[in-house]
């Protein structure tokens, strides 16, 4: 015989694979908009990996933090000596940081699909559960057994 978890069980896993997706971060970058062209570079890279400043006395490659949105500034895209920011000036540069694959979101997401599927498919058997329900009342229902009779 098959061994069953109790529901609280399942609650709890539930729960901390929840709060394990919700402490997640989401991905940040930095896109740089020199004159009318723009790239974009991941803030959560190490600046030791990928896309590191050519500038060796910049702020960014002297620190070993995580960068977050504070540092996507105009000097930050400058430092870059990104190919479309060639002869260009502060005032040219524009910057803007955003967030993408936020692991909240994702679990949000699945979480509704997850309880839309459990509703249609609820819906789809409740017939036949209620059904089963009314057969298995109906069984329940105990006759009297050797009835009296009124003709004394």
């Amino acid at each position: 015989m098959a061994h069953q978890r109790p529901l609280w069980q399942y609650l709890l896993l539930f729960l901390t694979c929840l709060s394990i997706a919700l402490a997640a971060s989401p991905t940040s970058f930095c896109k740089c908009t020199c004159f009318t062209n723009s790239t974009i570079i991941p803030l959560d890279d190490s600046p030791t990996t990928s896309g590191k400043p050519s500038n060796p006395n910049s702020d960014a490659s002297k620190s070993h933090h995580q960068r977050t949105c504070s540092d996507c500034t105009k000097q930050f895209c400058l430092d870059y000596h990104l190919p479309i920011c060639q002869d260009a000036k502060e005032a040219d540069v524009f910057t803007t940081c955003f967030q993408r694959d936020s692991a909240k979101d994702e679990a949000v997401v699945f979480i509704f699909i997850f309880a839309t599927g459990g509703l249609l498919v609820w819906a789809a058997v409740r017939p036949w559960v209620q059904k089963w329900r009314d057969e298995r009342a109906a069984r329940a229902t105990y006759a009297p057994v050797g009835g009296q009779e009124d003709g004394r």
